[in-house]
């Protein structure tokens, strides 16, 4: 398939700019990749949708402030946003500015910061900071929430929470897993009455995930890289919840990737590592049954991803419905629940 097939057309109008007043208000629209049907509903009604015994698997990574504003020591401006922290002084992070730094220049945060350019990697530049506090916590002194491109505001404290979902325990991510941002504790509370399982993935967000992909060959395209960890007791969850006939729901592409990463041959291995996996239609799923997400940017991986999951035909008319319905799309946007499409046997 080509980039071109993963296009759609989406009035501005539709993207949301702010979250609804409550977290559980967004609309859902039901995407049944068995029957191929699609309903509208709400997502306060989740928990009616579940079934005793289903295991919702969450992405418990939390969002870091990743974005610094600077100078070079030459006096040019610069924007950092912090892609990875790697160990306590040194981090990988896109720079912004009139002319790429060269390795062994210096830069400037917050006027007190110095951070030195070691290497470059693709577009991702290598910084080594000088300050005794390790990274980490320097961003949380003086960064900036880095809220998506498309939402047009400055990061307010409201964002800090909003763009946060309530469980975020572990930082790491640039980008929300945004599925889970219609979460509140009344909902987890009614899961668990209604016996509806949890667990919890980790894998770090990046700013890849915004990226359209540019080539229009899928097979070109070169997939970015994040880092995940599979708990044993996710894996005893998920193998409990199959024992019993439960549904492995994922809440997030991100935990689909995760998960879909770590498994071989139906089996699957906890643990931490790295995945570049690139879901494309005839992907062939071996352990999430149900994917609760967003909608997805125009030509993006996500988009190829939840086609792959739910059928091409039917994700096409999914999003042609919610644009004509008016769904509110991408990072503060409605919902979809998509049960996957039947698989052919290899």
């Amino acid at each position: 398939m080509r980039t071109d097939d993963f296009d759609f057309f989406l009035p501005d109008t539709l993207i949301a700019q702010f979250p609804t007043h409550q977290r559980r208000a967004s609309r859902l629209l039901q995407v049944n990749g068995k029957k191929g049907e699609l309903r509208d509903n709400l997502f306060v009604n989740l928990p009616q949708l579940l079934l005793p015994g289903d295991l919702l698997i969450f992405n418990d990574t939390r969002v870091i402030k990743a974005r610094l504003h600077g100078r070079k020591d030459s006096g040019g401006q610069i924007e950092a946003l912090v892609e990875r922290v790697q160990g306590e002084h040194e981090a990988l992070a896109h720079i912004r500015a009139s002319k790429a730094p060269k390795p062994g220049s210096r830069l400037i945060f917050a006027d007190t910061i110095e951070a030195e350019v070691i290497a470059r990697q693709d577009d991702l530049f290598l910084l080594h900071f000088h300050n005794p506090t390790p990274v980490t916590e320097l961003l949380e002194q003086v960064g900036f929430l880095p809220l998506p491109p498309y939402i047009q505001h400055n990061p307010s404290d409201f964002d800090e929470n909003r763009y946060q979902t309530i469980y975020a325990r572990e930082p790491g991510a640039v980008a929300a897993p945004t599925a889970g941002l219609h979460f509140d504790e009344g909902m987890l509370a009614e899961l668990t009455l209604n016996n509806i399982n949890v667990a919890y993935i980790t894998l770090h967000v990046g700013s890849g995930t915004f990226l359209p992909v540019r080539v229009q060959n899928l097979a070109d395209h070169k997939m970015h890289s994040e880092r995940y960890l599979i708990p044993q007791s996710t894996v005893n969850a998920i193998e409990q919840a199959r024992a019993s006939g439960g549904r492995i729901i994922a809440v997030g592409t991100t935990v689909l990737r995760a998960l879909e990463s770590a498994a071989h041959l139906g089996n699957l291995v906890a643990g931490e590592n790295e995945t570049s996996i690139f879901i494309t239609p005839g992907f062939q799923f071996q352990i999430v049954e149900s994917l609760l997400t967003n909608f997805h940017l125009p030509k993006s991986t996500l988009l190829m991803l939840v086609s792959a999951f739910g059928g091409v035909d039917l994700l096409k008319s999914a999003y042609l419905h919610a644009v004509k319905e008016k769904y509110r799309f991408f990072s503060y946007g409605d919902a979809m629940l998509i049960e996957r499409q039947p698989q052919s046997r290899r």
